[in-house]
């Protein structure tokens, strides 16, 4: 009786596969139009239209328009990462792509670098618009406006990776935005301060990542220098985003049965 030895396990994380994976995703978004614009065209389009919405009320766009900044690229990379992933999955790429020397941190680093770098475009787009173009009000540095946005899309990147391991259609991922996103979208502080909902909703808000996406945005938004919440803000999104992408490798699963 004749054995097949099991292919060598790939080295854990290879900057090399890594690259690789992020170029090969770039490559299909080149050729995805609609997904482009989702990305990039859709936040831009959002923010002009909240700006005009309250256009007889500057400081209402003053006050909600940097939380949103954050809010905007969480969601639809989200979105789009759950979806992309889940359909790598479904038609089999993924099951032949992990059948090679590649491991699965190889292949969520990958898609995280790619995201990433399309959340850097989204996210300098949308800022700069918004304190160009839009005259958003912001007493802190729009660079800062730019780090946590982009930390947020890394965030929204990590939990659409994660989630796509549990959906099994395209559908499915979709219904995970009401489950993930929209909690988290109510009780982060953009309807009203999280310190006036009522205790258990607090303490819920208090273990949610947007919570503090928004509350760093409104550290940029009311103060001039950099403080110890706005760095808290930042390392615990930060936090998240590594924690979720660690979880979405250990549950990443080769294809749909």
């Amino acid at each position: 009786m004749s054995t097949t030895a099991p292919a060598p396990n790939p080295q854990p994380l290879s900057p090399a596969r890594t690259l690789a994976t992020a170029a090969r995703v770039l490559r299909q978004l080149r050729h995805d139009p609609r997904t482009v614009a989702l990305l990039l065209i859709v936040p831009v389009l959002m923010i002009t239209l909240l700006r005009y919405v309250f256009d007889g009320s500057p400081q209402t766009f003053d006050a909600i328009g940097a939380s949103l900044l954050g809010i905007f690229p969480l969601i639809t990379m989200f979105l789009v990462t759950s979806i992309a992933t889940l359909r790598e999955r479904t038609s089999g790429t993924l099951e032949r792509l992990l059948a090679m020397p590649l491991g699965k941190g190889d292949l969520i680093a990958g898609y995280a670098l790619a995201f990433g770098a399309v959340a850097v475009v989204q996210s300098v787009l949308a800022t700069a618009l918004s304190v160009w173009v839009l005259g958003l009000d912001v007493v802190g540095s729009p660079w800062l406006l730019l780090l946590v946005a982009l930390l947020d899309a890394l965030l929204g990147t990590a939990l659409g990776l994660f989630v796509s391991a549990f959906a099994a259609s395209e559908f499915q991922a979709v219904q995970f935005m009401p489950a993930v996103i929209f909690p988290q979208l109510l009780l982060c502080g953009l309807f009203t301060p999280r310190d006036q909902m009522h205790p258990v909703l607090e303490a819920v808000s208090n273990v949610m990542p947007m919570s503090y996406a928004v509350d760093g945005m409104n550290e940029v938004l009311t103060h001039t220098d950099v403080t110890a919440d706005f760095l808290r803000d930042i390392v615990i999104v930060a936090g998240c985003a590594l924690l979720v992408l660690c979880l979405g490798a250990a549950t990443l699963r080769r294809r749909t049965p």
